[in-house]
């Protein structure tokens, strides 16, 4: 059986080699498809991974108040997109003075710059630096882990202090790995007294968010000026049992906030961090079923391109075949001779886009600057759609050979 097997994979690599250029046709074809899927679902799968993980630190005790009430906005149709007012400072400070629910906590933030330039005594950042001007409770509401020192206290926000708190890449940024706590650095000429390190987080879509400084909220206002500058707020609630109370009373005081009546539409939105999950895994499966859609379309093309081939491989070997029943070769030794051949073209295809496929989604995870995973579901799936094309493709040829009449086939000329 094995020495069947093994002639009759050779046989295959001898009439592959025969028609070489319609079968190198084939397996890009072939290909097209099978990088389609791999590179699609890998390319989403570590983008997956990566949001993921940034909400994971969160958890579901916390909810936010935002400008909108998805994160993810989606258009369509003719819709128009409603714009909402920005969250202003005067309704962060109402908001902060009037949200009274027990067991919560307020944090306010905003992000000050993105390119910003920050000096050390002899040292300096290139214009990139995230700075972030925030409450005392904005670290723990947003699941941001300190490496080492301490967090902003609730003097140093009320007392408007000139310290603040570095990403892990500062310290070799601008203090050469030394310990910075208790160092200055100068941010657009104000001088800041390091007080904690924040644990190493990593790049997201080319942002390198252990690039960023977190100033108090007054201070930064103080420095950066620019008109419209929406602020974010996020409440935790320590006990889950108040999760709905804690954001039906968000609620009542953000619309007396925004002045609105009582018929009309909320203009901004509360969101609970397992709602941002929600909406990234909604938009990660609406790009996996797309990925599948293309693919099929184009394996189903593939699979008629492979069929068409083996059916006129046949046409092309109808003597041969003709031959091989005259010295005594079986049905079952014919048709597996032509399913072998389908099965290695079907593979080799597979094998290809499945590299291909995973050189894209390499190529996003270094374009968006995340880690990259070998997609081992994708390239399952890739293998078992090679297998199903091979089927679908090589038992109609490989029947058609089989019940060639001999003494008809030995006349084909």
């Amino acid at each position: 059986m094995i020495g069947l097997l093994r002639q009759n994979i050779n046989i295959a690599q001898q009439s592959i080699k025969g028609q070489l250029l319609r079968t190198i046709l084939t397996i890009i074809i072939i290909a097209i498809g099978i990088t389609a899927l791999v590179g699609i679902l890998s390319a989403v799968n570590a983008l997956s991974t990566t949001l993921s993980s940034g909400f994971s630190g969160i958890g579901t005790n916390t909810f936010y108040v935002q400008q909108y009430a998805r994160s993810f906005q989606s258009r369509g149709g003719n819709k128009r997109t409603k714009v909402n007012p920005i969250i202003n400072y005067r309704q962060v400070v109402e908001f902060e003075k009037n949200y009274t629910t027990p067991l919560t906590q307020v944090g306010v933030s905003f992000q000050a710059s993105t390119s910003a330039e920050v000096k050390s005594e002899d040292r300096k950042t290139k214009p990139e630096v995230i700075i972030t001007g925030v409450n005392e409770y904005y670290a723990e509401n947003a699941g941001i882990q300190l490496g080492e020192g301490r967090m902003f206290s609730s003097l140093d926000i009320s007392n408007n202090s000139k310290v603040c708190v570095i990403g892990s890449d500062m310290q070799e940024d601008l203090f050469q790995g030394f310990n910075p706590i208790d160092k200055t650095l100068s941010i657009r000429g104000h001088k800041f007294t390091v007080i904690g390190i924040l644990e190493e987080k990593g790049s997201t879509f080319g942002n390198n968010v252990d690039l960023r400084i977190l100033i108090p909220i007054e201070a930064a206002r103080g420095i950066y000026t620019s008109p419209n500058i929406n602020y974010d707020l996020s409440v935790k609630v320590f006990e889950q049992n108040f999760m709905e109370k804690a954001k039906d009373d968000a609620l009542v005081l953000m619309r007396n906030i925004r002045g609105l009546n009582p018929i009309e539409e909320e203009n901004f939105g509360i969101v609970q961090s397992d709602q941002l999950l929600g909406n990234l895994n909604q938009i990660t499966s609406s790009l996996n079923i797309a990925a599948i859609i293309i693919s099929l379309i184009t394996i189903f093309g593939s699979s008629i391109a492979l069929m068409n081939i083996m059916l006129v491989s046949v046409t092309e070997r109808t003597r041969e075949i003709g031959v091989r029943k005259a010295l005594g070769a079986k049905r079952s030794t014919i048709s597996w001779q032509f399913f072998i051949e389908t099965f290695l073209i079907s593979q080799y295809g597979s094998i290809l886009g499945i590299l291909l496929g995973m050189l894209i989604g390499y190529a996003v995870s270094a374009g968006f600057e995340i880690p990259f995973e070998i997609p081992w579901n994708a390239i399952i799936a890739a293998t078992i759609v090679s297998v199903l094309i091979a089927f679908a493709s090589g038992v109609i040829p490989a029947i058609k050979a089989a019940k060639l009449d001999p003494i008809e086939a030995l006349r084909y000329e």
